[in-house]
């Protein structure tokens, strides 16, 4: 089966870093768009604690279901991946509802995809509600070329999930982890981050 292999790595500046990849030879593959992610499981969290996990994703007027295996213990993060295109994702919520998974956390993030032609690779950058990211997905050692270029050691390197880093960022500050979205308690931490969009705060059952 399809499998991913990707690294993050927190950033302090993202407008240095898109600077850098066009220096490297990176082009924009889907320009800097709003995405709001939701994880579906049941309510004691089965999925999660095989390491599996569902989620369903919106993102420029399109939707997409996301199985992920368990990761593989490693430098880089391993997983079986797997995608499909939706055509209606409210129903299909509704629909594992009814099979018992419902919404145990949402995220939202800003992202950009860079490639650079006749390379197999990406390389996103997300600006989230705490703290920018970027992912560089590839072969282990493309991950490790590209990181190097940009002047990042395999140290740098995070393996977590979006929801473990905010969980993690939570109580680094104090706060009570609900839902890593914009205009939470989270956010209010940055400053100068920017508009954000109106969003609906859910609350982890």
């Amino acid at each position: 089966m399809p499998r991913e292999t990707e690294i993050k790595i927190r950033i302090s500046d993202a407008s240095a870093i898109r600077r850098q990849l066009r220096k490297l030879g990176f082009q924009i593959h889907v320009r800097r768009t709003f995405e709001s992610n939701v994880i579906l499981d049941t309510p004691v969290r089965r999925l999660g604690r095989k390491g599996a996990m569902i989620r369903i994703r919106r993102v420029g007027g399109k939707s997409i279901l996301t199985y992920k295996g368990r990761s593989k213990d490693g430098r880089h993060k391993s997983r079986e991946e797997i995608e499909t295109h939706l055509e209606d994702p409210t129903a299909l919520e509704t629909i594992f509802a009814r099979l018992g998974l419902k919404l145990v956390f949402q995220y939202e993030k800003y992202r950009a995809e860079y490639e650079r032609p006749g390379q197999h690779g990406v390389v996103t950058v997300d600006e989230t509600p705490v703290g920018d990211y970027i992912e560089i997905e590839g072969s282990p050692r493309w991950i490790d070329t590209v990181a190097g270029d940009l002047g990042f050691a395999k140290r740098d390197y995070i393996t977590e999930s979006y929801g473990a880093i905010y969980v993690q960022y939570c109580r680094d500050h104090g706060i009570k982890p609900t839902q890593m979205i914009f205009g939470s308690k989270a956010h209010a931490k940055r400053k100068g981050h920017g508009r954000t969009p109106e969003t609906k705060k859910a609350k982890l059952p």
